[in-house]
């Protein structure tokens, strides 16, 4: 919902304005002028949207689950509780300064934008790296998500299909088609995608509260306590003098990998409403909310466990759903598997999302070589393509096998 704000004529006429947007788009395209841009895409997203993006990047349901196993691998369930709380309590505070500059500095451009006019010296250095980091960033990440829905839906075909084995081949197959599935959705504009995250959202909440709940009520068996919240596994071959700390901490980055993105309320802020307030509401919102669903989200699966050595040596490849079906049977398993699946394919298309943004924004500034061809401005649909061949190249690379 747009809020009214009074501004010059309309101040002195009471506040009022031709409808309660007309004066916050007016005040947000100033304001992004006085930042040296100008207003070229539409500004078609609500808070919420912009929220929504955000939250649906970091997505508890992919990141908890994808790197679950590393967790339990480096630490166990003391990595998996505990270091999600501290990894939490940190990024929160890297959450509520971003969200301050981006109060300042609400562009597409995010993190180079603000390095650029707060260094105090060799600014265009430093913005031109942090640029640079954050682009290969998002294109690594989006990578990630979509190889991880790849593995994740094989693993769920081959629970319904029982001789289908999923070969790389036929796992990078899945990942190109969900790559080009998500360009596609993004070539539809900023009002389509605010939708979908907006779903997504919802997806996610609901998504938890049923998974938790199911793992809850449905087994006879649970682990106890003690052993969710003070279990100590090391299977990472590390056992040097102080290799427990090296190992917590790998087993920190089911925390860490889980949660980032939410940079993306920076990216959106060219095509948010009143961008200055719900941009950086978005970035301190969607941290806050994932760090307590996440954490109960990786409470409820892990009293779940029925065999320790069944969900690390599962034949599907994917801790996650091992527990599932041993703990409800393979037909509920196959059912939150599902919501698992659904929640991947949100934060795909939202990923690509907000790196589209960044390549024009990098583009529109001058840094991404044949910036010509990546900067296309408003709405044209190969700016949310762009992304696509980085990733692919990459899932490439790391296919073995030529069997199908």
């Amino acid at each position: 919902m747009c809020r009214q704000r009074p501004h010059g004529d309309a101040a002195a006429a009471g506040g009022h304005h031709e409808g309660g947007c007309m004066t916050t788009l007016k005040d947000d395209t100033e304001r992004l002028h006085e930042l040296g841009y100008a207003q070229e895409l539409k500004r078609g997203m609500s808070g919420f949207s912009n929220f929504a993006v955000s939250f649906t990047i970091i997505s508890i349901l992919t990141g908890c689950l994808t790197t679950y196993s590393l967790g339990y691998l480096a630490g166990g369930p003391v990595a998996i509780t505990w270091g999600w709380l501290l990894v939490g309590a940190f990024v929160m505070l890297v959450g509520a300064a971003m969200a301050e500059v981006c109060s300042s500095y609400p562009t597409a451009g995010g993190l180079y934008y603000w390095s650029a006019k707060l260094a105090p010296k060799n600014g265009p250095a430093w913005s031109w790296f942090t640029g640079w980091f954050n682009l290969i960033g998002q294109v690594a990440v989006t990578a990630s998500i979509d190889f991880g829905f790849a593995t994740f839906f094989a693993t769920l075909l081959s629970l319904f299909k029982t001789d289908f084995v999923p070969t790389k081949w036929w796992l990078f197959i899945f990942y190109v088609i969900t790559m080009v599935l998500h360009a596609a959705l993004n070539t539809f504009g900023v009002n389509l995608v605010a939708k979908l995250n907006d779903v997504s959202v919802w997806w996610h909440v609901f998504g938890v509260l049923v998974v938790v709940a199911v793992l809850f009520l449905v087994p006879d068996d649970h682990q106890s306590a003690k052993d969710v919240f003070t279990k100590w596994n090391n299977e990472t071959g590390w056992s040097f003098p102080g290799s427990g700390i090296y190992v917590f901490l790998i087993g920190c980055l089911l925390a860490q990998y889980t949660l980032t993105g939410y940079d993306a309320s920076a990216h959106m802020t060219e095509e948010t409403h009143d961008a200055e307030i719900t941009g950086p509401k978005g970035i301190v919102r969607s941290v806050w909310v994932s760090v307590l669903a996440g954490w109960v989200l990786l409470i409820g699966l892990t009293f779940a466990i029925q065999s320790y050595d069944s969900a690390t040596g599962t034949e599907t490849g994917v801790p996650p759903a091992q527990i599932f079906i041993d703990a409800v049977g393979d037909t509920g398993g196959k059912l939150l598997l599902l919501i698992v699946i659904g929640a991947q394919l949100f934060c795909g298309a939202a990923s690509i999302t907000a790196n589209s943004r960044m390549i024009y924004a990098f583009s529109r500034d001058g840094a991404l070589p044949g910036m010509k061809s990546w900067y296309l401005p408003v709405s044209h649909s190969l700016l949310a393509a762009a992304p696509l061949a980085f990733p692919a190249f990459d899932q490439l690379l790391r296919t073995g096998d030529t069997d199908l």
